[in-house]
């Protein structure tokens, strides 16, 4: 196994080399993740009128536990849709399985509009994650795996910005919605109607995209070892009958990958966990602030919140590759969950006007949404190789989601028990302690480039 040469001879800046096919490959997987940010940020802003929409009077009083009901179940589905995907992703190819999570996607995304109930709600919540959790990890091992080495770190910070466009344009879509007021308490059900758009990006793909030939190539040659440290082994010696090994078994029995696996996992966990069980409430919190100030319309308030937020979170992704190559990535890592802890603290203990929350927003979804999660699309994949890089990516991104969905579910009754949102929110918060530890017990790959 080889590693590819970091800088191009020759190179005088981070975009010299890229060619047509580099940004067809970016934009596919940019188009598709834009939609991922916009289920993900329109599932929070349209969740109350939503469940007053489609529960009974008798269960409205508890609404908080539907929400988390809802939420929880939709990271579930995308759990089990990641890990499922992005194992066949390492098997069929990358292309392929970005096509189906997309256009399944979209379909299910836009059947969500018409539900009937709350039972069928969550059936199109759990269907609507169940296709669309391969859809970030082959986007970004494409990415990882067609560009230079002086230009794959932006690129994928790029991509990840899709996510936070999408999470922008979420917002945007329900602010003027929810001003319009088409449908009264009906509006929410167009949101997930023009959630039913990404299927024509279904055709941008097949024409714009080719497949890795960095993948092609490594399941050509048998090169099956899972991480960095094993490039030195013969295909003969990681597998004796010579047939090729179950990726996630890799991950799982290699003593260096079950370290750097289990590692990963952890913070990811951390960035989920931090992200829904604190972001979720934000615009709830906005509102209530908006609302005991006597502001006439406290909707109003909390969309604009969610704008100011996903703000942030682009800054954070667009900036990103240019930080992470700078200061490496255990560091960075680190001071992003800093930033995370701090301005929970911030937000939930020191802020008490509807105002310090708009303030407080952008620099909330730079650290929460941008940072805690960018370095998942830029750091594994320079720890694990080709042929086993989609795997890990899910099992780290989608497998860590199996112990964050229960956090919505529950978030209900812990708001009871700590007394308040607030109280909640800083207590969940502190597990970014851990993400600012345990990067440095991960090997540290600036300059190293991306492994075959």
């Amino acid at each position: 196994m080889s590693t590819t040469p970091l800088v191009n001879e020759g190179t005088l800046h981070w975009y010299d080399g890229l060619t047509r096919k580099h940004w067809k490959t970016l934009n596919g997987s940019f188009l598709g993740w834009i939609f991922d940010g916009y289920e993900a940020m329109a599932i929070i802003v349209v969740l109350v009128p939503m469940l007053r929409s489609l529960l009974m009077p008798e269960q409205a009083h508890e609404i908080s536990v539907y929400a988390g009901i809802v939420v929880g179940v939709t990271l579930l589905g995308w759990a089990f849709g990641g890990v499922i995907g992005g194992v066949l992703a390492d098997y069929v190819g990358r292309k392929r399985m970005m096509m189906w999570s997309i256009f399944l996607y979209a379909v299910f995304s836009g059947l969500t509009a018409l539900s009937t109930g709350f039972v069928m709600l969550c059936m199109m919540r759990f269907l609507t994650g169940l296709a669309l959790g391969s859809e970030w990890s082959t986007g970004v091992a494409l990415v990882s795996e067609t560009w230079p080495e002086n230009a794959r770190t932006k690129g994928l910070g790029f991509l990840q910005s899709g996510f936070g466009w999408g999470s922008l344009i979420a917002s945007l879509v329900w602010f003027v919605l929810s001003s319009a007021d088409p449908l009264g308490g009906e509006t929410w059900r167009l949101v997930f109607a023009v959630g039913a758009l990404p299927a024509f990006v279904v055709l941008y793909i097949r024409r714009g995209i080719d497949e890795s030939e960095k993948w092609q190539r490594a399941v050509r040659d048998k090169l099956w070892n899972a991480t960095r440290e094993d490039t030195g082994k013969l295909p003969s010696e990681t597998d004796s009958s010579g047939k090729r090994p179950f990726t996630l078994k890799q991950l799982f029995t290699e003593r260096v990958a079950l370290r750097y696996i289990l590692i990963f996992i952890v913070l990811g966990i951390v960035t989920n966990v931090g992200f829904w069980a604190i972001a979720t409430w934000l615009p709830g919190t906005t509102a209530k602030l908006a609302k005991a100030e006597g502001f006439a319309d406290p909707t109003q308030w909390a969309a604009i919140e969610a704008i100011l937020y996903t703000i942030g979170a682009i800054i954070a992704y667009v900036l990103a590759g240019f930080i992470i190559d700078v200061i490496g990535r255990r560091l960075f890592v680190s001071l992003s969950f800093v930033g995370g802890l701090v301005i929970t603290f911030v937000t939930y203990r020191m802020i008490t006007t509807a105002m310090g929350m708009e303030i407080a927003a952008p620099i909330n979804g730079f650290f929460t949404l941008g940072c805690a999660y960018v370095w998942i699309t830029i750091y594994p994949g320079e720890v694990f190789t080709s042929t086993v890089r989609t795997s890990a990516l899910s099992a780290i991104f989608s497998g860590s989601r199996f112990v964050a969905w229960f956090f919505p579910i529950i978030a209900g009754s812990l708001i009871t028990f700590f007394g308040g949102t607030a109280n909640l929110a800083v207590t969940v918060g502190s597990v970014f302690v851990l993400g600012i530890i345990l990067p440095w017990f991960l090997p540290e790959t600036k300059g190293k480039g991306i492994p075959e």
